[in-house]
Parts: C-alpha cells; structure tokens; sequence
C-alpha cells in the first residue's frame, strides 16, 4: 500500500541535504575539542552549522548553543537563574500561554508556585490583556510564548508580546520550533530575548536542537550539565558532531527554500480544507480565523473519537495524529483546545494533518478518500469511530 505522511509537525523527513551533511560528517574522526587536525576538521563542521542556524533565526552566531532537542533547550531556558546584563536576582515568575509545547508546561526549573498561566482566547492567540496584567504583578518576569502552536496551527502575536514583557522589565522565550520553512522566526523582528529551535521539525536529525540569545547580554548561569565546558560553558558533554551538521544543512535549506515551501503547503491545505468540508459539512476546523502555520489543520466532527479516527486513517495508509506526539503513543485530550474553551465532544476527538514541502495533491486525495470512508462510517454511528 503507497502511504502519505500527513503527521510533520510530529517530524519532518529528513531533507537531502541534512542526509548528505550527516554522511560526510560520520567520515570525520576528531573530537570537536581536540587541538589537532582531526579535532579542528570536527570544529570545523560545528561552527558552519552555527553560522547557518544563526542566519535562520537572524542571530549572532556566538549566541547560539547546541542541545539535544527542543525540550533540553526550553529546560535551560526556563530557570530563575537566568541573567541579563549583569543582573543576577532570580526571576520571580514564570508567564507562560495556557497552549504551550509540554515541555515549557512543566514550567522548567521554576517551582510550581511561581508558575501562571495567561489565558488564550477561543481563536487559540494569547490574550496580551491578560498578560499585561499578569507581568505588571511580578517585578522580574519571565514569560514563555510559542510563535505558533503545534496542534492548531495558530500563529501567536509575539512581537507585540515582546512590547508588553519588555516594558515590564521582563525577559521573553519563544519556542519556534514549528516556524523554521513555514513563517518567519527572525528572533530580532520577534523581539525575543531567548528563542528555541529543534532539527527534526526543519528537515534535520532528531536529538538535535539549539537556544539562542538575541544579545550577549543573557547569560546561563545554570547549566543543566556540567563537565567540560563544551558550548561555552552552556551545555556540557561531546557534541553532536554529525546532528550538528546535518542541523545546519537543514536549517541553511529551510532558509533558502522557506517562501516556496510555504506557498505549496497553503494551496494543499486549502485544497485539503475544502475537501473536508464538501465531505462533511459539519466539520470543525479549530483556529482558521486566526493567522495560522500554512501547512497545519486541526478539526474534528461532531461524535468522532480521535483515537479511533487515526487508527482508521493509518490503516487506509494516512499518518495523521490528535495532537503533539510527545506522550509515549499516548492518545489525550488536548490542553490546546481546554484552553480555547472547546467542547468536550469535540475536544476528544480532534485531529491534526500537518503538510511539508514533499508532500503531493497525490497525498491530499488520499487523506480526502480516507475521509469520505471515515465519514459515510461516522454518519452511520459504526466500526467504533464515534465517541
């Protein structure tokens, strides 16, 4: 059975590039530190993938740091401990939107007390009211808002957020993972003191990702692993020699590529939208009068279970998924659409298809057909699909 991979906001395939970056860099042998020829060919291969991550987010190179993935990056982010300009009182406060990555909602190494939520309203943006609120209550906030969400899609107003935080006398972080090749995430034009970035959202490896700062101002006071000082202090242990590089590849692709990219994933989103909703008119399509990632629909219909609903679509060989894949294959009831005041009906049984730049119209009609079968069986109340 040919099958379509409509889940890229769980992961991206492995762009070309990335895959050549990683054959070439297994073929080098040195440590990264190492003083000789080796060692320096290793550093060599690191500081290039720097140098084009940088230039995707609109960064210095020096103000960017290597980790294994998103979630380590966002846990050295979010610390009390954090310092700007010399400064070095805690953070009173972590602000984080209601529809965060579960990786900030465990609130970092904040403790829980000094956790808040700042609500969203029903099209999934953050309420700024809210937050404008909330920081002018903390004398040293930091506050965590993602560019865009990755279950709905919507596109969160950061910049103006920045406006808000900064005024305040706050520090913002911005989880962009899902914007690189999509939408802009120029960390400058974001506003963003600190702004996270993962390889295998973008088309590179997973078990790579990076933080980067605006300025040399912020400091990481905290690391979360200590030894040799690798990334300047900020993250010890042997880098990722071959991540790293196959990190850059992507990135440096993404970059070159990312307003193609971003018009073929809007027109088969349309296309797939329309398609859905010619099917089954009673549809839901969560965020869709908001600013959303082009390649990204979350909807649900009325008595469909989503769990149900993605085992059906995999077997007539769609990959789709209900939400964020980070729960161990766990099918739950998304916090994202709680927060938006969604139903409890609908809420269970949301969907998500998330487009990339391979995807095909081929794919499109496949999802369509899938759904015309889901749909004629859901209307009849069977084969265990409604809730």
């Amino acid at each position: 059975m040919e099958r379509s991979y409509l889940d890229w906001n769980a992961t991206a395939p492995l762009r070309p590039q990335a895959q050549e970056a990683l054959r070439e860099a297994f073929a080098v042998v040195g440590n990264p530190s190492s003083v000789h020829a080796e060692g320096r060919a290793a550093r060599q291969l690191v500081e290039k993938a720097r140098e084009q991550v940088a230039t995707l987010v609109g960064a210095q190179p020096g103000n960017v740091f290597f980790t294994s993935g998103g979630t380590e990056a966002n846990m050295l982010a979010l610390t009390p401990a954090i310092e700007t300009a010399g400064e070095k009182r805690p953070r009173d406060r972590l602000l984080m939107s209601a529809i965060e990555h579960p990786s900030v909602r465990t609130g970092g190494r904040f403790s829980r007390e000094l956790v808040q939520d700042v609500p969203v309203m029903a099209d999934g943006r953050a309420d700024l009211a809210a937050l404008a609120v909330a920081v002018g209550k903390a004398s040293r906030p930091l506050v965590s808002l993602m560019i865009a969400n990755n279950e709905t899609g919507v596109v969160q107003p950061v910049a103006e957020a920045a406006t808000i935080v900064h005024a305040a006398g706050g520090l913002l972080h911005v989880d962009a993972v899902q914007a690189p090749g999509r939408i802009s995430c120029d960390i400058g034009m974001l506003g963003a003191d600190l702004l996270t970035v993962s390889a295998h959202k973008l088309g590179g490896p997973k078990g790579v990702g990076a933080i980067v700062r605006r300025g040399d101002d912020v400091h990481f006071p905290d690391p979360l692993l200590r030894g040799g000082g690798q990334e300047r202090g900020v993250r010890a242990g042997t880098e990722n020699v071959a991540g790293i590089a196959a990190f850059g590849a992507a990135a440096e692709t993404a970059q070159r590529q990312s307003v193609a990219e971003a018009a073929h994933m809007k027109h088969l989103r349309e296309v797939l939208e329309s398609g859905l909703r010619t099917i089954s008119q009673s549809i839901v399509i969560f965020g869709e009068t908001a600013a959303r990632l082009p390649n990204t629909t979350l909807f649900a219909a009325e008595g469909m279970k989503a769990e149900t609903a993605v085992i059906a679509f995999d077997l007539e060989g769609v990959a789709v998924s209900s939400g964020a894949a980070c729960s161990s294959g766990k099918v739950q009831p998304s916090h994202v659409l709680g927060a938006m005041g969604v139903p409890e009906p609908l809420l269970r049984g949301a969907v998500r298809v998330s487009l990339g730049w391979s995807t095909t119209q081929a794919d499109v009609e496949r999802f369509l057909d899938a759904w015309r079968k889901l749909a004629t069986a859901l209307s009849k109340g069977g084969h265990g699909i409604a809730a």
